[in-house]
């Protein structure tokens, strides 16, 4: 249990748009904070937006602000990010990250690679 799988990855163009999504095995779902985090080739894992379980309060990264919007549904277990007007150096593998306590599960990764 704990399992995260994410889809949604792919290939576009600069100013285009993709949403991500994750699909959780998690018991008790609605009570774990969702994070979406991402990694470029030779480059630390940055966190990019959060969400808390009742879904009133995000954060955002500020490479992110104003393209990027989190979001979750409880009921179907699954946290989204939508990305708009993405730029080749938002290139990365994105990863989906649940917390609760001292409690972590990542999913398995989904590449994103924005290029013309």
């Amino acid at each position: 249990q704990g399992r995260l799988v994410e889809s949604g990855g792919g290939l576009v163009q600069p100013g285009g748009s993709l949403r991500l999504s994750c699909a959780a095995s998690i018991f008790a779902f609605s009570r774990w904070t969702m994070n979406w985090y991402r990694q470029i080739p030779g480059k630390q894992r940055e966190l990019v937006a959060d969400i808390t379980s009742a879904g009133f309060t995000t954060n955002y990264a500020d490479f992110v602000k104003g393209r990027f919007t989190i979001s979750r549904d409880n009921a179907k277990n699954t946290v989204y990010l939508q990305m708009n007007s993405l730029k080749p150096e938002d290139t990365a593998v994105y990863y989906c990250n649940a917390q609760y306590l001292t409690l972590n599960y990542w999913g398995q990764g989904t590449q994103v690679t924005v290029s013309s």
